[in-house]
């Protein structure tokens, strides 16, 4: 009898064991694991913490005394754009030379006009920038820095979206003046120039680009094309040998050389080759860089009836 009661008693003590052991098995992960969710949390509010400062500090150093620019009522829209720019202390160096070479950048503001801009300031070159509509704050300070470093701010359409815009006269007329006003705005000045997506020879216009033409006359616009391009338009990565090769080929034989080039997000090679070009045209010696203004001769594809 006394056997069988200690039997019972280590079944008993077995099973408390064997209890302990399966509590203990569920509990401690359990308790691990909040203490690490709590853990974690903490973490990622430091983190956030770090991120909101990182940021806060990155943005005063990009605005602090950069991008200032005047307001619009110091801009009055019936001022040309070459007045408004001398009005903000911008001068052109025209001198006797036999050439002159307009680099126009089609397609921005991206992370690569930032990087163009830079160039052209080390040069101190002055270029043409055929902006589209971009709201975000990187764009907003593009736009204001092409006005600020004496560049010449003209317009590419708000969207860039052919369809929409060459859809009718007055699809055309709206996305213009949306980018017009849009541009005047931000920078206080009112644009006067304007590059058509794909050219005024462009196949795709639903609409006589004639018609259109003659709008942006009645308007007091002035529409560019090129006679050089650098061929960057097409699709994939075109090597900055080749753009050089490009941009440089034809200026021989013509003496205004208005040179097509793209700042957008992808064209890298651009950027890469921008230094090379504007080197070798300063080596010619007879040539000179200038900026789109309302003394420019426009190189035109079409002419306005």
């Amino acid at each position: 009898m006394e056997g069988t009661n200690d039997r019972r008693k280590r079944i008993r003590r077995l099973k408390k064991l064997i209890l302990g052991v399966i509590v203990a098995a569920v509990v401690i992960p359990v308790i691990t694991s909040i203490v690490l969710g709590i853990r974690v949390f903490q973490l990622q509010g430091k983190v956030r913490e770090l991120e909101e400062r990182i940021a806060a500090i990155m943005q005063e150093e990009e605005v602090t005394g950069v991008y200032t620019t005047a307001t619009v009522e110091e801009s009055p829209r019936n001022m040309s754009q070459k007045e408004q720019l001398l009005e903000e202390g911008a001068k052109e160096d025209i001198g006797n030379y036999q050439k002159q070479v307009y680099l126009t950048f089609d397609d921005g503001p991206s992370r690569n006009t930032d990087r163009i801009l830079d160039i052209l300031k080390e040069y101190n070159v002055k270029a043409t920038f055929f902006v589209v509509g971009k709201t975000d704050e990187h764009s907003v300070r593009a736009y204001q820095r092409i006005v600020e470093e004496g560049h010449t701010l003209a317009m590419h359409s708000y969207s860039h979206k052919y369809e929409e815009i060459y859809e009718s006269r007055e699809s055309f007329v709206e996305d213009m003046e949306k980018l017009q006003e849009y541009l005047y705005q931000i920078t206080g000045i009112w644009p006067r120039f304007y590059r058509f997506p794909g050219g005024s020879s462009n196949l795709v216009s639903k609409v006589d680009m004639q018609e259109l033409i003659n709008y942006l006359d009645e308007k007091g616009i002035t529409y560019f094309d090129w006679n050089i391009s650098s061929g960057d338009a097409a699709s994939g990565r075109l090597s900055t040998e080749t753009i050089v090769e490009n941009c440089m080929g034809s200026m021989d034989s013509m003496n205004t050389c208005m040179i097509l080039m793209h700042d957008a997000s992808e064209k890298d090679s651009t950027v890469e080759a921008l230094s090379e070009i504007i080197e070798k045209v300063k080596d010619r010696g007879d040539a000179e860089f200038l900026p789109i203004t309302d003394e420019t001769v426009p190189v035109q594809h079409m002419k306005a009836d």
